[in-house]
């Protein structure tokens, strides 16, 4: 890519692992939230784990220094006016999504490609946002975001070729690989991976076998690398009963339905790691 600044809104854990990967790549990045607090915790966040890095050797304290000297915090959005690509990543709701593509909008070329890190929602209903929906494309990053390699990338229905182009040769550009899906409820990867999890959660309810034995099989049996229980408390579960409902909404296809289990977890509290309790305590 011949521009090398792009924009990441949102300091939250996608934005800032976001910034993170695109700085080491070389990106001059402009990363911006509302508030100084959030940046300050973005960026420490992002010098925290380029510090576990360097104690493992895997980058030099140089390399440490020269990332964290391409991003720029801001709370204002005329700053991402030289940027060749803004992503939105801000919480997974639509509405307040929307709100940000329009400042994002009002503040870059028509000539920038906007992007939104999303799960679940409708990419087609995001594009038409913004005044260019033919420059607006789903890139949707893993968590941990600097350890996940792929990056799943959606069209809508507005989406050109020119802009998908784009979207791939940035993905390749920062290490990850891009997988192409259809703008389509959990679209590629989430449609899978929602519901055996949600599926798991029946088995638990069930009480078919322990957490630890369904985690265990998982990992045994399938060869997964963490158990599907596991992967809901670090996904948060509050996170999963979203996606899953938007699945159960938009299929209207009973084999969709959250666990029961799952609603009540959510219902007190009980969200995974950031909680400290979930399918385990943390």
């Amino acid at each position: 890519m011949s521009n090398k600044t792009i924009g990441v809104v949102g300091a939250g854990t996608m934005g800032n692992g976001i910034v993170q990967v695109a700085a080491a790549a070389g990106f001059n990045v402009v990363m911006l939230d509302v508030s100084d607090a959030a940046l300050e915790r973005g960026l420490s966040t992002i010098g925290n784990s380029l510090e576990r890095l360097v104690q493992k050797e895997k980058i030099s304290a140089e390399e440490k220094s020269a990332t964290l000297g391409r991003i720029k915090t801001t709370a204002t959005y005329s700053d991402l006016s030289s940027a060749s690509i803004v992503i939105e990543a801000a919480t997974e709701n639509a509405d307040i999504k929307a709100k940000i593509l329009k400042s994002i909008d009002e503040s870059v070329g028509s000539a920038t490609v906007i992007a939104t890190n999303t799960s679940s929602i409708s990419i087609t209903r995001l594009a038409s946002k913004v005044s260019n929906p033919n420059r607006f494309i789903g890139t949707h990053f893993f968590n941990p975001v600097p350890v996940m390699t792929l990056v799943e990338l959606i069209a809508g229905l507005q989406t050109d070729s020119l802009t998908l182009d784009v979207a791939k040769d940035f993905v390749a550009t920062i290490g990850k690989t891009a997988i192409v899906a259809k703008n389509s409820p959990g679209f590629a990867v989430n449609r899978i991976l929602v519901p055996m999890i949600n599926e798991a959660i029946f088995a638990l309810q069930e009480g078919l076998a322990s957490a630890e034995d369904i985690d265990k099989g998982v990992k045994l049996g399938a060869n997964h690398p963490i158990g599907p229980l596991a992967l809901a408390d670090l996904i948060g579960l509050d996170t999963l009963l979203m996606v899953q409902e938007v699945l159960s909404a938009s299929f209207n296809d009973s084999k969709y339905r959250p666990a029961p289990l799952l609603q009540e977890m959510v219902d007190a509290g009980y969200l995974g790691r950031k909680s400290g309790q979930g399918f385990y305590r943390y």
